[in-house]
């Protein structure tokens, strides 16, 4: 069910995008990327080791878990969170500076970042992006094969809590296909989403 509170996508409002682990989040990112080049995407810091053909400064930010706590202590996250044995966190600086500018921007994190970002920026847009069942995201996450099996059973069992929590989203996509769930929150950012024939 979607529950879509504010309508009108304000040039200035910062949009999160979050959900369970293995719902598309990172892939329904990237397409927005390479098709809706004017859609700005912050670039989280983590402390997990990048995955294969993922880039340092595109992807996320990899830092040392020294240097994430440095950051910590100096203020310079907007939110961060422990998830699946790392920290994540988005910079505060280049969000704030989009927003200041009057632009929009868009913000792919895990559920407890998103419920900072909720507290410290009222006015933010919170999308949940949803699987299609329970089983699919099941098959996403057992099919990666990028973890192993008590990565995949700490996954599991913290899907469950965040499938609880769609409630507490602005708007609910679910996630049928990449392009379509990218199309669809394109348009919640204010302008035409149109998928380029031939997209992945």
């Amino acid at each position: 069910m979607s529950i879509d509170r504010l309508h009108a996508a304000p040039a200035q409002r910062l949009t999160v995008l979050s959900g369970p682990s293995g719902v598309g989040k990172g892939s329904v990112k990237a397409l927005i990327q390479e098709y809706y080049p004017w859609v700005w995407l912050s670039v989280s810091c983590t402390t997990r080791k990048p995955r294969q053909g993922e880039v340092d400064g595109a992807d996320y930010h990899f830092v040392s878990t020294e240097r994430f706590e440095s950051m910590i202590a100096a203020g310079e996250f907007l939110e961060w969170a422990s998830y699946a044995g790392n920290l994540y966190g988005t910079p505060r600086g280049p969000v704030e500076e989009r927003l200041q500018a009057g632009l929009p921007a868009l913000l792919e994190i895990e559920l407890q970042g998103a419920r900072q970002v909720r507290r410290a920026m009222p006015e933010s847009h919170l999308v949940f992006l949803a699987p299609p069942s329970w089983d699919e995201l099941v098959r996403r996450l057992t099919g990666r094969g990028t973890e192993d099996e008590a990565t995949i059973e700490r996954r599991l069992k913290a899907a469950h809590e965040e499938l609880a929590s769609e409630a507490e989203f602005d708007h609910t996509i679910t996630n049928v296909s990449i392009e379509q769930a990218a199309s669809e929150l394109v348009e919640l950012l204010g302008s035409p989403a149109i998928i380029k024939s031939g997209a992945r």
